[in-house]
């Protein structure tokens, strides 16, 4: 069992910066790729950022690519998702979720792919 715990949501203006944390216990954090979702009111949850357990592959949704950054510390058995230039469209919950794996690359993109999930953080940007 994995629980994770999301922080670091709030308000900002549009063009402004986050960062987002995700504190991971019970197993070792670093058998898991982690993934990081979200949803805005009356949409299905969308996959954001994907990162291996290495924390040497990556990868972003179209929408996010170039503005956030997925990174992870296994030391510290946590997973960051840096937000920069923040739009309004980036309104959401954000969720991260993890996925047992022994890949040192693999990641899954699917949300149905990842077992363990937090309780989420609301990110507004007001424009």
């Amino acid at each position: 069992q994995v629980q994770l715990v999301e922080s670091g949501g709030g308000l900002v203006q549009a063009g402004g910066s986050l960062r987002l944390s995700c504190a991971a216990s019970g197993h070792t954090f670093s058998n898991y790729a982690m993934g990081w979702f979200r949803q805005a009111p009356g949409k299905e949850r969308e996959f954001v950022a994907a990162i291996s357990w290495t924390g040497l592959n990556t990868n972003y949704a179209d929408s996010v690519k170039g503005r956030f950054t997925i990174s992870r510390d296994n030391a510290k058995n946590t997973v960051y998702l840096q937000m920069n230039s923040l739009k309004p469209e980036d309104t959401a919950v954000y969720y991260c979720a993890a996925a047992a794996t022994y890949s040192m690359s693999w990641y899954p993109l699917h949300s149905s792919e990842y077992t363990y999930w937090g309780q989420g953080t609301q990110v507004t940007v007001s424009s």
